[in-house]
């Protein structure tokens, strides 16, 4: 995995490398805020950042609000003064996966960066819905088949999370009006026999995953399990 360590103390810095990268971590080292912030907006991706809050020329704080705000959700450990309990409450208000405040020891901060980038990993699959070359990504409101986008409607969008989110088990046409058009929609529910084919023609070969159960509704699954 690579990690951003944005860290001004350099003999800290130097130290923190060589035991991350013991731990088989790929690890680029900044010595300032406004290096960290052209690292990760221009830099590729990262798995994790390391960030101090107190550095020359923009402090750890402002680079995470920066990031945040222009959508970057790469988890963030931020390393705090020990006694600047108010910069740890303003670091998780701006964004912060967890602080780590200093002095620390080597092997705390590594479990402290393993652990949160399994529990962003474990909310990254929440958010995602996978069947065969079906991809939905709720966080981005993104489906691709193939890797390739899928342009669909808002209901279209609507009726296939809601199927992907019950893998395999039958909806009637009646709950499915109900959940996504709502109680009080006045047609039909050949409106959800409608729908249910424009998503299957935006689909392409995958809408054969979703299946017609006669007289009742809609599932979606493995074509074999049919």
């Amino acid at each position: 995995m690579r990690l951003l360590l944005a860290e001004d103390e350099e003999d800290l810095s130097r130290a923190l490398v060589t035991v991350l990268k013991h731990n088989n971590y790929s690890v680029d080292a900044v010595y300032d805020g406004a290096e960290a912030l052209d690292y990760l907006e221009n830099g590729g991706n990262y798995d994790g950042v390391i960030l101090d809050i107190m550095m020359p020329k923009m402090d750890g704080i402002t680079v995470l609000k920066t990031i945040r705000r222009h959508g970057n959700s790469v988890p963030v450990l931020l390393l705090t003064a020990k006694a600047e309990i108010d910069d740890r409450v303003e670091g998780l208000d701006s964004g912060a996966d967890d602080y780590l405040p200093k002095p620390f020891g080597m092997m705390e901060l590594v479990s402290r960066i393993r652990a949160v980038l399994r529990r962003t990993s474990k909310k990254e699959e929440d958010d995602t819905y996978v069947l065969g070359e079906i991809r939905m990504d709720r966080k981005k409101h993104e489906v691709t088949v193939a890797r390739e986008p899928v342009a669909l409607t808002l209901k279209e969008y609507e009726l296939l999370r809601k199927l992907m989110e019950n893998q395999n088990i039958v909806l009637t046409r009646d709950k499915l009006l109900e959940e996504i058009w709502g109680y009080d929609f006045d047609g039909e529910t050949r409106t959800v026999d409608v729908h249910v084919r424009t998503l299957r023609q935006k689909l392409g070969q995958a809408g054969e995953y979703i299946e017609t159960v006669r007289g009742v509704g809609y599932r979606i699954g493995e074509i074999d399990a049919k």
